[in-house]
C-alpha cells in the first residue's frame, strides 16, 4: 500500500487548503483512513477519519473548519480546511488502516502513512 498527499502549501489565517491522499497497490475490501498532523516539538495527533462506509469522527480542535471526504473508486481521501489557525500549521498525513479500527486517534491503528505534506499559516 502506498499514500501520497497532495495539497499542502502556505495561507493567511482565515484561509482554506484542501489536501488529497492518493491511495494505490492496495487489496483491502473495507478500510478506514484518517488524517494526523504533527507540529515541531508535538506529537502527533488525530484531525478526522473516515470509514470506507461513510462514517467520520473529527478532532473537537477542527469541528465545523475541516471536513473528510473521499471517493472510493480510486480511492482518494480528502480534507477540506477552511478558516485555517496559525495554531494549524504543521505537516500532515494520511493513515491507512483497516476496517476494525476503534480508536482513530491512536497512530497504533494504522498500517500505512504517507510521507506529509506541509501545512503553513500565516497571520
Amino acid at each position: 500500500v502506498q499514500l501520497v498527499e497532495s495539497g499542502g502549501g502556505s495561507v493567511r489565517t482565515g484561509g482554506s487548503l484542501r489536501l488529497s491522499c492518493v491511495v494505490s497497490r492496495h487489496t483491502y475490501r473495507s478500510w478506514s483512513m484518517a488524517w494526523f498532523r504533527q507540529a515541531p516539538g508535538k506529537e502527533r495527533e488525530g484531525v478526522a477519519f473516515i470509514r470506507k462506509d461513510g462514517d467520520t469522527n473529527y478532532a473537537d480542535f477542527v469541528k465545523g473548519r475541516f471536513t473528510i471526504s473521499q471517493d472510493n473508486a480510486k480511492p482518494i481521501t480528502y480534507l477540506q480546511m477552511n478558516s485555517l489557525k496559525p495554531e494549524d500549521a504543521a505537516t500532515y498525513y494520511c493513515a491507512f488502516g483497516d476496517s476494525g479500527v476503534e480508536i482513530w486517534g491512536d497512530t497504533d491503528e494504522y498500517h500505512y502513512w504517507g510521507p506529509g505534506t506541509q501545512v503553513t499559516v500565516t497571520s
